[in-house]
């Protein structure tokens, strides 16, 4: 018996190595041979999901804020990180931010939102009559970035999106500033407020996200030469073939019935 045990070891080790090399290739394979957007095809990308195939607005914001929201409680589940501040900018970018925030409610989490310019339109007044609904907490006033990390285990930066361009508005900076020097993990939406969409972080102080949610698919900025050593997950389980195959996107795929997939 002895002896039949150490043969079968002998003949299983190699196919295990084989699996798990096959697993690293598949994993090394998605991340090389993928396709990164630039600013503008991102752009053209969100006109086709709107013109051709007659996505919503409001349809692309829940699928993305649940995206976002599942990869935060992969990343930073409410057994280590019960409480987290939801950083809302004025554009889609906020919207998203104010969908995750509901769901993340329903997940478990204790949530609050800071939402500093709102937008005065009826989609974005609803999402935000919503998070009231669901029991999230919306301030009026940032704490100062030293004091976050007494009520908070966990930021979620959804102050910019991939039409940002600088500079930073004056109303904003207090915000970006607290995602910087919070002193606690950041989850950015589609990618980190501030960077360039296409060059990544700049000279100055930047931010460094611990966990990037791309959106549909991933911004030049969220190669991994600028993340390091972030987590990136992406949240686009809802592209039609026909955009995937004009865009030239190679994408991982999805486990299971999952809305994410980490893809570096």
């Amino acid at each position: 018996m002895l002896i039949n045990n150490v043969f079968r070891s002998v003949l299983l080790l190699p196919l295990v190595n084989v699996i798990r090399s096959s697993i690293t290739s598949s994993k090394l394979s998605n991340t090389c041979n993928m396709h990164y957007l630039t600013q503008e095809e991102a752009a053209a990308l969100d006109q086709d999901l709107f013109n051709e195939y007659k996505f919503s607005v409001d349809q692309l914001m829940e699928l993305a804020g649940l995206s976002v929201a599942a990869a935060v409680a992969k990343t930073f589940p409410i057994s280590t990180h019960n409480t987290a501040l939801v950083v809302c900018g004025p554009g889609n970018n906020g919207g998203d931010g104010l969908v995750a925030a509901r769901h993340m409610t329903l997940f478990g989490y204790n949530v609050s939102v800071y939402y500093p310019k709102r937008t005065p339109k009826p989609l974005y007044e609803n999402l935000l009559h919503q998070c009231k609904q669901f029991g999230v907490n919306i301030l009026d006033c940032l704490p100062p970035p030293n004091e976050l990390q007494k009520d908070y285990k966990v930021l979620v930066d959804a102050l910019f999106g991939f039409s940002f361009k600088p500079p930073v508005r004056e109303s904003l900076k207090p915000a970006l500033d607290a995602l910087i020097d919070g002193g606690l993990p950041v989850c950015s939406v589609d990618i980190p407020s501030g960077w360039d969409v296409e060059k990544g972080p700049g000279p100055d102080k930047a931010l460094k996200p611990a966990l990037v949610i791309s959106l549909s698919a991933p911004k030049l900025c969220t190669q991994p030469e600028f993340l390091g050593t972030a987590k990136h997950y992406l949240g686009g389980r809802f592209l039609p073939p026909g955009i995937i195959t004009k865009y030239n996107l190679t994408l991982p795929s999805y486990p299971n019935q999952d809305q994410i997939v980490e893809i570096c």
